[in-house]
């Protein structure tokens, strides 16, 4: 029975279910935060302030609803396309559409709609075309055992069949087509691709030299399903920049079995032998490559998912680095030839002077450098001095630290990764206009210090420095979860509303660029704002925009308290209602322990407020508009050690996480090239993800394993005695380990990657 009118069979799909199942919460759950989603609100808002309609659902749930209503929606708008085109052709029968509509990916559907999707001439259209498809029919029967008569009546002139292997041939084609579209075996075979296939990677013949940096993968091999992500995204690389050959495939003769299988009847003729040649053919020139295409696409976005993963979750903890806070800060971009750029910036980050000193060599002034860093310490009563950790950054350091400052200024080195990217940026551009480039990079090292989100929200995520493969992975993807993180991170610290950058107030949830603009402009146009309700006075922020924002934007020197908090606008009511009962002000509320805990928080639960939002409520009043960062530690390296010359095996030195990739974690040492700590010496146990010994910024002790300065290689360990295995027969690989090891030559691969050294 054909279908009609599409229109009688509206798509549906319970999405609430699917999801809720998918994810192990309830469907409630689901259908109150996409209800939520779907009104406007942002995931930070969602799960903040919402607790009670989403049953306190934090904020990576809500993000993964999300994003898997989105892979619904648009699998169900490309179901209503495939339905349509199908019924356009009159073809779209009952069944035909209930395989359409429970097709449960992307995948699947394709290989459903594949013998109906518009093609190109192909060699099955050219034999159809030649009137050969009873002929194929016939031998798909596998029945015939007298097959050269049978094709000898499609021999003709008219029809351009000119001989009864070319009827054959034809036939075949045709045979071969089918076997490509038909999705159950489709579905079997991509199985077979994922499971059993392996990932060969050779180098092309003449080309060794040119790709030394992947010489691990001039003959490497490894199973599909456990390639980790950083390799699949090397190999890839590699293939891109023409220096290495990439396969992607199982056993040939294995995967001819599953379609045999599939296909082939058991007897023995003619027509069986004519399917065999049809299956090879099937195999090789249609079902190969597209399996192939698909797998690679899908180890693709799995390898992306994986390294956008480390990418986003090392942002998130630079971002949420300790603040120094409100303080003076001297701030030096260390050089050598072109000396070092100094700037003093206020306790709000204001630029207040600029001066450059050549305290190194070849110049030397080092006494002169060292009366103008004095005299401004003195002069802006100078409580911290931030100094750059890139070329003589130590040096400087040493040489700040010989000066004699009073002890109760910090020195202390700062990641400068990035800032020459801020300084020549239009944001940049627009806060200095009159500063040049180099200064502009101090000024950033200094407000690192002070606040890092504050001011690396300014720079492009991409350019800190803290990614793996950040540039082989989908573009969009990566920038959708670096967005996501970024304004986690904000809303997750608050943002002082008459301090804060544009940059900072466009990741406030509800705000955006326009807004934040106008936040800034009304604010310069009527001095700072007093209350959270003057907010409303800004153009274009409606009721929406500040429901979704109010919330996250602090007002330190309000008249009421709870604007400097995390306590929603739209709950001053309860917390007045709560602080009337005890006969007490707001104000009197927060500053009093003893008050609080007479608070019987269930006589407050309504239909509207529960008891999640009641004690966030409470908490927030105990510190509002709390720092949830860690406090500000001042670190200090290994004075002797400065250069890479000066390390030694054993030596046990302090060092800062740089970085974290799936293979281990990047340490800083203080000699401008970070080691790597592979994962097998990230702890005494076995580790299967950095992230569960280490964090981006963290301090740590390292030992140094081996030191190799001619290829600026350094390998560390965090193990309690690294040496203990040393000496040792190498254990031989086990065969039932899910984990591999990293090459050991890719090092220096994963290093000039991670530093910008090549394929940018």
């Amino acid at each position: 029975m054909q279908v009609q009118n599409l229109r009688e069979y509206p798509m549906s799909m319970n999405y609430e279910i699917k999801i809720a199942s998918e994810l192990s919460i309830k469907p409630h759950q689901v259908k109150a935060t996409l209800e939520l989603l779907d009104e406007g609100g942002t995931v930070p808002f969602i799960s903040r302030y919402r607790k009670e309609a989403t049953g306190s659902l934090d904020e990576v749930q809500v993000a993964a609803i999300r994003d898997r209503v989105t892979q619904l929606r648009e699998l169900d708008k490309r179901k209503e396309a495939v339905l349509k085109s199908i019924e356009e052709q009159g073809k779209l029968t009952d069944t035909l559409k209930k395989s359409v509509e429970e097709a449960e990916t992307m995948s699947k559907l394709e290989d459903i709609y594949l013998p109906y999707k518009p093609k190109r001439r192909t060699k099955a259209t050219i034999a159809r075309e030649k009137g050969l498809e009873p002929l194929a029919e016939l031998i798909f029967e596998q029945k015939s055992s007298n097959l050269s008569s049978e094709a000898e009546s499609y021999v003709s002139e008219e029809k351009e069949v000119k001989s009864v292997e070319e009827a054959l041939q034809g036939a075949r084609d045709i045979i071969s087509e089918w076997i490509n579209e038909n999705a159950p075996l489709r579905e079997k075979m991509r199985k077979l691709f994922l499971e059993d296939g392996t990932f060969t990677s050779k180098v092309i013949p003449g080309k060794e030299a040119e790709a030394a940096k992947y010489k691990d993968y001039f003959d490497w091999s490894e199973p599909i399903k456990s390639a980790p992500s950083h390799r699949v995204l090397a190999m890839r690389r590699g293939e891109k920049e023409l220096f290495l050959m990439l396969d992607s495939c199982p056993e040939e003769l294995t995967a001819l079995g599953v379609i045999e299988r599939e296909i082939l009847a058991d007897e023995a003729n003619e027509s069986v032998d004519q399917v065999k040649l049809a299956i090879k053919d099937a195999y090789k020139r249609l079902l190969k490559p597209s399996m192939e295409t698909e797998v690679r696409l899908l180890t693709k976005k799995k390898a992306d998912e994986e390294a956008i993963r480390v990418f986003a979750e090392n942002l998130r903890q630079l971002l949420l680095g300790a603040p120094l806070g409100e303080k003076s800060v001297m701030a030096i971009d260390p050089g050598f030839r072109t000396g070092c750029k100094l700037v003093c910036l206020g306790p709000q980050g204001q630029f207040l002077q600029y001066e450059a000193i050549f305290p190194h060599e070849p110049q030397r002034r080092s006494a002169e450098a060292g009366m103008t860093i004095k005299g401004l310490v003195e002069k802006y009563k100078v409580q911290a001095i931030a100094i750059g950790n890139g070329t003589a950054g130590r040096e400087t350091e040493a040489f700040v630290k010989s000066l004699g400052l009073p002890k109760s200024v910090i020195v202390t080195m700062v990641n400068e990764a990035g800032a020459s990217i801020y300084s020549a940026s239009e944001v940049a551009r627009e806060e200095f206009p009159d500063l040049d480039l180099t200064v502009r990079g101090a000024v950033s090292i200094g407000r690192r210090l002070m606040d890092p989100l504050a001011e690396l929200v300014k720079i492009d995520p991409k350019s800190i420095g803290v990614g793996q493969y950040q540039h082989d992975v989908d573009q969009n993807s990566l920038k959708n979860a670096l967005d996501d993180t970024v304004m986690s991170a904000v809303n997750g610290v608050g943002v002082e509303v008459n301090t804060a950058s544009k940059q900072l107030l466009t990741y406030v949830s509800g705000l955006g660029p326009v807004l934040a603009q106008n936040i800034i402009d009304f604010r310069n146009q009527n001095g700072p704002f007093a209350s959270r309700s003057q907010l409303l006075k800004v153009p274009r922020l409606g009721e929406k925009a500040y429901e979704q924002a109010a919330g996250f934007l602090r007002i330190g020197q309000a008249k009421n308290p709870l604007d400097a908090s995390a306590v929603h606008p739209e709950r001053y009511a309860l917390v007045e209602s709560m602080a009337k009962d005890l006969g007490a002000s707001v104000a009197e509320l927060v500053q009093s322990e003893e008050l609080r805990q007479k608070i019987n928080l269930k006589s407050y639960v309504s239909d509207q407020v529960g008891l999640p939002t009641l004690q966030d409520i409470l908490e927030e009043l105990a510190k509002p508009g709390r720092d949830p960062r860690e406090t500000f530690e001042v670190f200090q390296f290994e004075e002797s050690v400065n250069a890479i010359s000066d390390l030694k095996t054993g030596m046990k030195l302090p060092g800062v996480v740089t970085n974290i990739t799936a293979f281990g974690a990047f340490v800083d040492v203080g000699v401008h090239q970070d080691g790597l700590v592979h994962l097998s010496h990230l702890a005494d146990r076995f580790v299967k993800d950095p992230n569960e010994i280490v964090h981006v910024n963290q301090k740590v002790q390292v030992t140094v394993m081996e030191v190799d300065v001619a290829r600026k290689r350094i390998g560390l360990s965090m193990k309690s005695d690294p040496f203990a295995e040393r000496g040792k027969k190498a254990d031989k690989p086990n065969r039932n380990s899910q984990r591999r090891e990293e090459p050991q030559g890719t090092m220096a691969e994963k290093l000039a990657m991670l530093k910008g050294k090549f394929g940018s």
